[in-house]
C-alpha cells in the first residue's frame, strides 16, 4: 500500500514542486535529522528550503512554531497511514487491532518512512517534551478506537505494545528480529487477536 501523502503537500502543482510551507518543513526536518534541534534556525531553514526569510516568517513566526508544525505534520501523516490501513481491513470485530498488526508487519515502506521521521520526534522531545503532544493524541485516539470495539484490555495492550516495542527496537537499532522471530511474534499476536473476535 503506498504511503499517504503528507497533508501539507498539495497535488497537481503545475511545476510539480511542493509549496513553500512544505519545503520549509522538509528543510527543517532534514536539518534536525542531520544535526539536531539546536542546529535549526529560521535562517538555515529558509536557505535550505530556497525561500526568503520573509517567506518563511509568513508561515512560521518562530522556531517553536516551526517545530510545532513539524510535529503536527508527522502526527497527521502517521494517522493518515493508519486510517488507510484500517479502512483496508474487513469489517467486523477488532478492526483497529487488525490494523495495528498490519501496520506493524505488512507495511515496510511506511515503517521505514516513520523511522526516519521519528528521529525528528526524538530530537523535538529532547528540546521540549510537550512538542510531541500531537503524537500522544494520535495514540490516545487509537487506544480509544480499540476500546470502543470491545477488545479485552489484556490482549489489546499486548498487541499494541508489541508493535510499539518492535518500532522502538528498530528506531534505536537495539536489535532487528530475524525472519523466524518475526514470524513467531506475528503468529503469537494473531493468536491473541483470534481470542478477541
Amino acid at each position: 500500500m503506498p504511503r499517504a501523502a503528507p497533508p501539507d503537500r498539495p497535488d497537481g502543482r503545475p511545476d510539480g514542486r511542493p509549496d513553500a510551507r512544505t519545503r520549509v518543513l522538509d528543510a527543517a526536518e532534514a536539518i534536525i535529522r542531520a544535526r539536531g534541534v539546536p542546529a535549526l534556525t529560521l535562517d538555515g531553514a529558509a536557505r535550505e528550503a530556497g525561500v526568503s526569510k520573509g517567506g518563511l516568517l509568513h508561515h512560521f513566526a518562530s522556531k517553536e512554531a516551526l517545530l510545532v508544525a513539524l510535529m503536527r505534520r508527522l502526527a497527521e501523516g502517521i494517522e493518515a497511514d493508519f486510517h488507510a490501513i484500517a479502512e483496508a481491513q474487513p469489517e467486523g470485530p477488532a478492526r483497529a487491532l487488525r490494523a495495528c498488526l498490519a501496520f506493524t508487519f505488512d507495511q515496510p515502506d511506511i515503517l521505514e518512512a516513520h523511522s526516519r521521521a521519528a528521529a525528528v520526534l526524538l530530537a523535538a522531545f529532547h528540546h521540549d517534551p510537550s512538542l510531541i503532544d500531537p503524537i500522544r493524541d494520535f495514540f490516545a485516539r487509537i487506544r480509544a478506537r480499540v476500546a470502543a470495539e470491545g477488545a479485552p484490555p489484556g490482549p489489546a495492550a499486548a498487541i499494541m505494545l508489541a508493535g510499539d516495542g518492535l518500532f522502538m527496537a528498530r528506531l534505536f537499532r537495539l536489535y532487528e528480529p530475524g525472519p523466524e522471530e518475526l514470524a513467531a511474534l506475528r503468529a503469537t499476536l494473531h493468536g491473541l487477536l483470534e481470542g478477541v473476535r
